[in-house]
Order: C-alpha cells, then structure tokens, then sequence
C-alpha cells in the first residue's frame, strides 16, 4: 500500500507526499525547504512531482528539489511550468510507484488546471489530488477562468465515486464553512461540520483531507445548480 502525507508550507499550504517506503512523489511543492527536511527525516528520495498549475505557491520549490534530486520526474499542466514538467492533458495517464493516475482538465482558478485522480488497490479508497479547484466547503477563485468552467470542473469531479478522497492544497475549511452557513442557512450537515472544524482548528488539526460525499452534502459550490449561482456565490464569498 501506498501512504500520503502532508506537508505543512507558508502559512496554510498542504504539500502532500506519495510514498512506498522507499520513494517519494511530492504534488505542488510551493516550497522546496519542508519537503527536503520531511524527505530526510523519513529516508525517502523523490522521484517525480505533480504540479496541478502555474500559480508559484504550488511550484516554486520545483527548480530547488529538482537540483537536489536526480533524474526528477515532473509533469504539470499544458502550460510550461518549472522543471521544466512534462504536460499532461484529459483522459492521459502516469505512474506514480505503481499507482496509475489520470489527468483531469478543471480550469476555473486557472485556465491550465489539473486534477490528478486514482482508483488504484494501492490506496484504500479512490483518491483526488485537487490542487485549488475543489478545497473542503469551497473552490479556488476565479483568477483565470470563468463561473462556466468552474461549474464544469467541479461536476467532473463531482462525477468521481462518492468516497473519493479529497486531497485539496489549503486549509480553507473553517473560512468556507462559515460562509456555508450563511449561503445555505437550513443546512444541517454544514452546521454540524462548522462546529467539528471549529474544534479542530482551535486545537490545530488539519481538516484536510476531505471527501467527495461530505462535500456534496456541505460544499455550497459543488451544491449549485448552474453556473449562474456559483458565480453569485463565488462573488459572495470573495467579499464576504
């Protein structure tokens, strides 16, 4: 079986590390210091990176680990990105120790997002690797994309099994969670959540990850109806 692990970096990115024991593969390192340390303290070498788009706290670590690694295996999206990666497009797959993953186009925070999504034995469940599309009780903002393609990209991924685990790179939750409440006041599931992420961020604990099913029941943006109310949401939440 494989294990992934999170890595803590700046002040709430999730940099998550793919291992066999032996070998690692790290998704979005934005900061190359953590992953080295974590790689050390655990005896793993890296060999690839997974980078879901261009944004620098998701791949600006790339070029430093890349130098301390050899033969580094990256791929990231259509865009160029460092490394320099290898893109990947819809439906195309790779291997990481074993595990193959494919690539899922889900633009909306950027126009050049992916997803990287896994059914294999080698994980107890189907796992996402949802970089900043699809967070605990929200989505990215729209930076590049519009309201369409977020909607799009959150119902292909809304396709996926409900106990998908969802792996997303921020702890947003306790913020997206309160804005829940108040885009959908009636919901019971979200305020039984608010309250359990309230304790367990006063306490710090991560709330991340997530899945699929508990973000169908509580995720106001994975819950809209059209493009029209994500974007009224989307708007909402970006001055709430």
């Amino acid at each position: 079986m494989l294990q992934i692990h999170r890595v803590h970096a700046f002040n709430d990115n999730y940099i998550w590390v793919i291992s066999d024991g032996v070998f690692g593969w790290v998704v979005d390192p934005g900061d190359a210091k953590p992953v080295i340390d974590f790689l050390n303290t655990h005896r793993l070498t890296l060999s690839g990176i997974l980078l879901t788009h261009w944004h620098g706290d998701h791949q600006g670590g790339v070029e430093e680990l890349c130098s301390h690694y050899d033969d580094i295996e990256v791929i990231g999206s259509k865009k160029a990105l460092k490394g320099p990666s290898h893109p990947i497009s819809e439906g195309e797959s790779v291997n990481v120790l074993g595990a193959t993953f494919k690539a899922l186009e889900v633009p909306g925070h950027t126009l050049d997002h992916v997803a990287f999504y896994s059914d294999s034995t080698l994980f107890e469940t189907p796992i996402a690797f949802t970089g900043d599309t699809l967070f605990a009780a929200g989505c990215g903002r729209l930076f590049e994309g519009t309201a369409d393609n977020m909607f799009e990209s959150l119902q292909k991924l809304n396709a996926l099994p409900e106990n998908t685990t969802i792996y997303c790179a921020h702890e947003y939750t306790l913020a997206n969670l309160k804005y829940a409440a108040f885009a959908e006041p009636d919901n019971s599931d979200v305020q039984s959540r608010l309250a359990l992420v309230e304790k367990l961020r006063s306490q710090d604990i991560s709330t991340v990850p997530t899945t699929l099913l508990m973000e169908r029941l509580t995720n106001p943006f994975l819950r809209a109806r059209d493009s029209s109310e994500l974007a009224a949401r989307r708007s909402q939440k970006d001055n709430f």
